[in-house]
Order: structure tokens, then C-alpha cells, then sequence
């Protein structure tokens, strides 16, 4: 079982507890809004880190780390709304092979 496999399994198991008792559940209580709040956040700490990573390159772990924190984050989005990481994997392998230039006008049609 992989990584994202077993984190499915948690995320999917932590809409049945309490709001106080696990992080990821205070998020579900939370609502939509609030996750997508935090994936907001989350983002803008990548960009911050990349900037640094990129000065001298000492930054590289603090990039890494606040990458796992947005992939985390959407992949509660993600399963709030029954959704997981495989649907992702999916599309990324739908799209493998396509000019991303490709793909993005197919997109806009």
C-alpha cells in the first residue's frame, strides 16, 4: 500500500470522529471554505519557500516540507468531497504523453 493509499484511508476515516479529536476532523467541521482557506495559505508558503530554495539552495528542505503541507491540505479537499488522489493520478495519466500546450487549448474549447 502506498503513501497516498494510506493517507485516503485516514482522511476518509476522520469524517466520522469528532471535530476535537483529530486535526483533519476540525477540519471537516470546519467546512469547505475553511480547508480551501488553508490550501490558500498553503500555497502562498510554497511560493515564499521556492523564492528561497532558490537563492542558495540551503532552503530546498523548507520548500519540500511546505509542498507536503498543500498536498496534504488538498488532499482533505479532496476527500471532503469524495474525491482522493487516485482521481488525480488519473487525470495526470490521461493527460501523460500531451503537449501541455495541447492539452491546455483542449481545455479552453
Amino acid at each position: 500500500m502506498s503513501i497516498l493509499d494510506e493517507l485516503n484511508e485516514v482522511l476518509e476515516s476522520r469524517k466520522k470522529e469528532q471535530a476535537d479529536a483529530s486535526y483533519v476532523a476540525s477540519l471537516y467541521a470546519a467546512g469547505l471554505n475553511k480547508m480551501l482557506e488553508k490550501v490558500g495559505e498553503e500555497a502562498t508558503e510554497v511560493i515564499l519557500a521556492g523564492k528561497d530554495a532558490g537563492l542558495d539552495g540551503t532552503q530546498k528542505p523548507a520548500l519540500v516540507a511546505e509542498v507536503a503541507d498543500l498536498w496534504f491540505h488538498t488532499l482533505v479537499v479532496l476527500a471532503s468531497l469524495d474525491l482522493s488522489a487516485n482521481d488525480v493520478l488519473a487525470e495526470l495519466e490521461r493527460r501523460f504523453g500531451t503537449s501541455g500546450h495541447a492539452e491546455k487549448a483542449a481545455r479552453s474549447e
